[in-house]
């Protein structure tokens, strides 16, 4: 059922859940992904959840919104669970490729692409064990309820996609054969270390010495309460800090009360919504922070990277296989971030600051187009040329 595009172009037609306006990290790589798949000859369509139907041509290519409903306590987040009406959309679409990026509610699809004989791809965004364990599963039983699922996505799909090699650990330890590698990518041009601004900095640190930044989704598996413990325990040691939050999320109120109680100097942006914006923010602060304990790749933790600034993430999650020398490891104690970034301050700015951006320049979005094109077994075309889209009644 699926039909060519022109000149050999593929319609590969990507799906989404959870992913909102003030999304962070899959938003941005839906984005980044669709625009090099556009400029490399072929015709993304991207169907997600939203409040209203829309059909609309963007810079990723076409975005088809269904109404979704609200996962209460995820701030907003919402899923496609229509499966008739999705199903009607994957039907009159005629994909050559399907690209799905949720490895639970929209699993079903691969098992209808394996049907119509369409090769999909799922995109693995986050590690099953590693969700389930920040929501309060015992490591046995997680990891045990993760192989299971892992298993039925295993067979749905013609390949799995992981961007770093901590993310594919949960799928060869259950012996899966179909994993393939494809890291995501960074803005080395709009991220860049001649952002930072002596005066934006100041006004954000308030006499502060240190300038600490967290850009992050306020959600119990994201663990931003760890930046706030790690502030604390920076300034009960005499170090004179300051954070700014750039995020939102079903915990920004706890955490602005909890700021406010403790009389920590803490900025709560809510969702910077400007790439621009965000990215200044990225440049100015001396040390960012991501505390998540289960992040497969850590977008924004390369964005300050390639703004000059150094991390201190997680060391249960990929990013030290992303961050490198250019940052360092901690437990997932506020005391194990505050040893770590006191360590990172030690060395000369200079230097932290350039083997930052050095670490970041592995990573370019043209590299990442390709590798995820090569996924789907879809050439680069010179042309750029795409068949005309045909009328999708949604």
């Amino acid at each position: 059922m699926s039909g060519g595009g022109a000149a050999g172009g593929l319609r590969i037609v990507r799906l989404a859940n959870f992913v909102t306006p003030a999304s962070g990290g899959l938003r941005t790589a839906l984005r980044e992904l669709g625009r090099g798949y556009l400029a490399a000859g072929h015709e993304p369509v991207l169907v997600v959840p939203g409040g209203r139907t829309a059909d609309e041509p963007t810079e990723q290519g076409r975005v088809i919104t269904l109404p979704g409903v609200v996962l209460p306590g995820t701030g907003g987040y919402r899923v496609l669970v229509d499966r008739r009406r999705v199903r009607r959309i994957l039907e009159d679409l005629a994909p050559d490729r399907i690209e799905v990026s949720d490895r639970t509610t929209l699993r079903w699809t691969g098992e209808w692409a394996r049907r119509a004989r369409v090769p999909s791809v799922m995109v693995s965004h986050e590690t099953a064990d590693g969700v389930l364990r920040t929501w309060g599963l015992p490591e046995a039983v997680a990891g045990g309820a993760a192989d299971r699922l892992n298993r039925r996505t295993g067979w749905a799909f013609s390949r799995i996609v992981c961007t770093t090699e901590w993310a594919e650990r949960e799928f060869v330890r259950i012996g899966a054969r179909n994993v393939v590698r494809a890291p995501l990518g960074v803005d080395l041009a709009q991220c860049r270390p001649g952002r930072r601004s002596t005066v934006l900095r100041a006004r954000h640190a308030r006499g502060a010495r240190v300038l600490l930044l967290m850009c992050s989704r306020l959600s119990v598996e994201k663990r931003p309460a760890v930046a706030l413990d790690a502030l604390a325990a920076l300034r009960r040691t005499g170090v004179r800090a300051a954070l700014v939050v750039a995020g939102d999320g079903p915990l920004a109120g706890s955490l602005e009360r909890r700021a406010a109680a403790e009389r920590l100097p803490v900025e709560f942006l809510g969702h910077v919504a400007d790439r621009e914006t965000l990215a200044d923010l990225q440049a100015a602060a001396d040390v960012c922070l991501a505390p998540g304990p289960a992040e497969t790749f850590g977008l924004s933790a390369l964005e300050a990277l390639a703004c000059g600034t150094p991390v201190v993430c997680s060391a249960s999650s990929a990013l030290p296989e992303v961050i490198g020398d250019a940052g360092l490891a901690a437990g997932g104690t506020g005391a194990e971030f505050a040893a770590a970034v006191r360590e990172l301050l030690a060395r000369p700015e200079p230097r932290r600051r350039a083997d930052a951006r050095a670490r970041a320049e592995l990573f370019g979005w043209d590299a990442s187009v390709a590798a995820f094109l090569a996924a789907h077994d879809a050439p680069v075309m010179r042309s750029g040329a795409v068949r005309a889209t045909p009328e999708v009644i949604v």
